[in-house]
């Protein structure tokens, strides 16, 4: 027998002493989806930091508007469908609130980025689009309002993973930002990660909110993914008053009315974040903001800007881009989602596109989830899982991330309710923050469970949520126990880490608001089996 050459005993040494470290957190050894399936586990509530969160005054100088004429505010990075481009956007002029209010003309103010790779060498230019949009509404006494002017501007042709400085606004008046930066993403292979992936849901604007992205940013994120409901504007009457809950304090208004201003406080907010780190968003229910001629999601689809045409969508509520070997797939969960359906149907081309030679890890997002166990919202997307989950399975989806449910819950791998090694996880992170009621019931305690009746989407309408017909459960609407598809529920505020750190393990990582930077709450090794799990696994009927 030969002996081993000195450089391929290094190799190995050097790979045992990484994955002997990334076993281990805090001395304590870490799990993985292979240990599984996890006994369920329900942490008890913390009682001493339930409280109300409460949103941040109009007078708080962190949302306050401190440009002056035309310079650009608000200034946001997101990603294109691929590494060598990303979308500036931001805001320039002062949005107009009243019952005479008259739109500004987007044309008025130029959109342009200067860039480069170094400082003080940004020769090069890009020019993009412009627009406003009005919040309006056909009652008298209501105030409406109209924003001030979005850009948003492409860049192209950018190195993977490499820093850029960038300024953005109108050089000709002259009326341009500071100077930002931003780091692509790696290019898509197989060895090709972003470092850390902050995932967060339903944040709001609250000191909750404030506690949720200080603890994010101490984390170092390359990349932010917001799951649904950012400003919560629709928790307001138009006159500025709000409130936890909306139709408790205001049912007899007739129309649900927002306070648009409080997207551009939370703008302002989150720049200091998102003008250097990409944030990804998708809709949530209070995004919906219904207003004149029954028009819905103007804010939304207005002020982020989204890879839709890049990625083969037509529409702002779902698209899809890739971050390294990581393809994402942001779906739409208050659009038409059924089979016959333009999503259905963008989803199931975009799914076959997907090389998983070159992005080993599929991950999909959509607001409302389908596996929480709590009472808030309990099956209220049975609908969307109908329709949907035998594709996403079939194409191996490995993780889905979800919020709407104000609390945190990780689920075993799972598929139709049953425990399947080959069903992705199911992570709710609907927990950043906002002003409304943390979830603490679950539907499996006794005196919870709520009827079918009632759980239905009321925008979406539909009914789909039936007695389950088999297992532990069978013949009932809820269990009797937390199900064993739940594997860690927890009801308080936070984010998550996701670090892929190769072609087969993620470390998932939740961070709780209340414990000191740097502590788990919640930490698991996502492991990926492809050998034993087929991309595209018979769909058992």
């Amino acid at each position: 027998m030969g002996t081993v050459p000195v450089s391929v005993f290094i190799v190995v040494v050097f790979v045992s002493v990484v994955m002997r470290r990334l076993s281990f957190v805090n001395g304590a050894a870490i799990p993985s989806t292979v240990d599984g399936p996890f006994k369920p586990v329900t942490v008890p509530l913390d009682k001493s930091f339930r409280g109300h969160a409460v949103d941040l005054p109009d007078n708080d100088p962190r949302v306050q508007r401190i440009v002056k004429g035309w310079e650009p505010e608000q200034i946001f990075v997101s990603l294109s469908s691929t590494h060598d481009s990303v979308w500036i956007s931001w805001i320039t002029g002062e949005f107009q609130i009243g019952e005479n209010i008259k739109e500004m003309d987007p044309k008025t103010v130029g959109s342009v980025v200067k860039y480069g790779r170094w400082r003080f060498g940004m020769t090069k230019k890009a020019m993009g689009h412009s627009l406003v949009y009005s919040q309006l509404y056909p009652f008298k006494g209501l105030q409406n309002y109209t924003s001030g002017i979005i850009h948003h501007v492409r860049l192209t042709g950018l190195k993977p993973n490499t820093f850029y400085y960038y300024q953005c606004g109108d050089p000709s008046i002259p009326a341009m930002s500071d100077v930002h930066y931003f780091r692509t993403m790696p290019a898509s292979g197989p060895r090709s990660y972003p470092g850390r992936i902050a995932i967060i849901g339903d944040l709001g604007l609250t000191y909750n909110t404030t506690s949720t992205i200080d603890h994010l940013m101490s984390n170092h994120p390359n990349l932010v993914l917001l799951i649904g409901d950012a400003s919560y504007a629709n928790l307001y009457l138009t006159n500025g008053t709000g409130a936890d809950c909306y139709s408790c304090a205001f049912s007899d208004t007739p129309i649900h009315e927002t306070y648009q201003p409080r997207w551009d406080y939370w703008g302002r907010f989150m720049q200091h974040l998102v003008s250097k780190v990409p944030l990804m968003m998708i809709e949530g229910n209070h995004e919906i903001e219904e207003q004149i001629e029954k028009k819905t999601f103007a804010a939304y689809s207005a002020r982020f800007a989204f890879p839709s045409e890049e990625s083969g969508s037509s529409s702002t509520f779902y698209y899809s881009f890739n971050a390294g070997g990581i393809h994402f797939v942001m779906l739409g969960g208050y659009i038409d989602y059924n089979k016959s359906g333009d999503q259905y149907q963008w989803l199931k081309k975009d799914l076959e596109k997907v090389d998983r030679k070159v992005t080993p890890w599929l991950v999909a997002t959509w607001h409302p989830p389908w596996y929480s166990t709590y009472t808030a919202h309990y099956r209220e997307a049975e609908c969307m899982r109908v329709a949907m989950e035998d594709l996403l399975y079939k194409y191996g989806v490995d993780i889905v991330f979800n919020g709407h449910v104000h609390a945190y819950e990780r689920s075993n791998r799972v598929y139709n309710y049953n425990l399947d090694p080959c069903g992705p996880v199911h992570i709710t992170i609907g927990d950043g923050g906002n002003r409304e009621k943390m979830a603490i019931t679950h539907a499996d305690e006794p005196g919870n469970c709520p009827k079918p009746s009632t759980t239905l989407d009321k925008f979406m309408g539909g009914f789909c949520a039936f007695n389950f017909t088999s297992g532990p459960a069978s013949g009932k609407f809820c269990w009797d126990r937390q199900p064993d598809y739940s594997a860690y529920r927890e009801s308080s505020f936070g984010h998550g880490i996701l670090e892929v750190k190769n072609e087969t393990h993620a470390l998932w990582t939740w961070y709780r608001n209340q414990d000191a930077y740097g502590t788990t709450g919640d930490v698991v090794y996502i492991v990926r089996q492809p050998d034993r799990c087929p991309v595209e696994p018979e769909v058992i009927n």
